[in-house]
């Protein structure tokens, strides 16, 4: 994706449904991927459509998932099959006056591709870290990594963002002239992610008490 592009990168990618909602922008596209945690990953494996859920983070115009080698998805995806991804975040929920003119308010991404596998341990490593940065910025210092057997039985793999379009709605109620009388209320229920106290682990009661809680967990709480 051009982040200068005033149109869809391909045909595929082309908002056709409310194409007023569309933007094809990079700076929109990565702002919808880097408040994820997790994307949907649709293909077809050649005997069955599957969608699954996964975990995943960007770096510069790619989105990166990770998985065991040994896993079905990550021996669908390094076979080079053409995938959709899709993220959403729903922010509202529209309340019209009519039935038929309730919707939602909601800011999604779907992108186009195939996969490729990340080589080389260290540019493997240098992606997890990113990861590790995405869950917790400062955890990667204090973890212990990942040793040589893990590394070695976990995939990386990212896919390229130049074939993405996001679509945004961000509305009130829009009800038509003859609906505007009616007694009903009419507004937005909005809905955000809610980042709830940390709860320290009890499995190492020994020394539970003697670790000091970083600063990333502290503030966690006041991210929304």
């Amino acid at each position: 994706m051009n982040q200068q592009s005033p149109g869809a990168p391909s045909k595929r990618t082309r908002v056709r449904r409310l194409a007023e909602r569309a933007h094809y922008d990079q700076k929109t596209l990565y702002e919808i991927i880097d408040a994820a945690y997790l994307c949907n990953i649709a293909f077809n494996d050649g005997e069955s459509t599957h969608c699954i859920p996964t975990a995943c983070w960007r770096q510069e115009n790619y989105l990166y998932v990770h998985g065991s080698n040994g896993g079905r998805l990550t021996k669908v995806l390094t076979a080079g099959i053409q995938v959709s991804i899709a993220i959403t975040h729903l922010d509202g929920l529209v309340l019209a006056r009519s039935a038929f003119n309730h919707t939602m308010n909601y800011r999604s991404a779907v992108i186009y591709g195939t996969f490729e596998i990340v080589d080389g341990s260290q540019q493997k490593m240098a992606a997890l870290d990113a990861f590790m940065d995405k869950i917790a910025a400062g955890r990667k210092h204090e973890a212990r990594p990942g040793d040589a057997n893990e590394l070695a039985a976990t995939s990386v793999l990212r896919i390229s963002l130049a074939e993405a379009a996001a679509k945004i709605n961000n509305t009130g109620p829009e009800d038509k002239p003859e609906d505007l009388d009616l007694p009903v209320w009419a507004g937005i229920l909005p809905m955000s992610v809610k980042y709830g106290e940390p709860i320290q682990s009890n499995a190492d009661q020994h020394n539970s008490g003697d670790i000091p809680t970083p600063a990333y967990v502290q503030e966690w709480t006041n991210r929304s």
